[in-house]
């Protein structure tokens, strides 16, 4: 098996509040919108989808039950220390929960994570090597 793994699907217990949270909060666009599952415009990303948790859970083979740190962060690199401090404003606005404010990094770099709606955690960073 190859590390290339796409797309990322989030279950959510509320579609209409998570959807409202990436697209109306964050601004993200709405690629394919099928009812069950919702996925968004990657530009050229790994696609990210949302799909409702308890047929996520039923179609994966598990229980939808679960609770505390899943082990799974998510990830959005971004191309400046500024952007970075925007996406978490943005996020808050939208009404993530910020976990950790952005701050310089023992590795070098600059993050800081939040919480999405449904307790999805993202970090948001910037490197080198980070897009916007």
């Amino acid at each position: 098996m190859t590390a290339h793994v796409i797309p990322t699907l989030i279950g959510v217990r509320d579609m209409e509040a998570a959807k409202r949270f990436y697209t109306d909060g964050l601004g993200w666009k709405v690629k394919n919108d099928y009812g069950i599952s919702v996925f968004f415009e990657s530009d050229g990303a790994s696609p990210i989808g949302l799909y409702g948790r308890e047929g996520l859970a039923k179609l994966m083979g598990t229980s939808p039950e679960g609770s505390g740190f899943s082990g799974l962060v998510l990830t959005y690199e971004v191309s400046s220390e500024r952007r970075v401090d925007e996406v978490l404003a943005e996020a808050e606005q939208a009404g993530a929960t910020i976990l950790k404010p952005a701050e310089a990094l023992p590795w070098g770099g600059y993050g800081g994570t939040f919480a999405d709606p449904e307790g999805y955690i993202w970090r948001v960073g910037h490197s080198a090597q980070g897009q916007d």
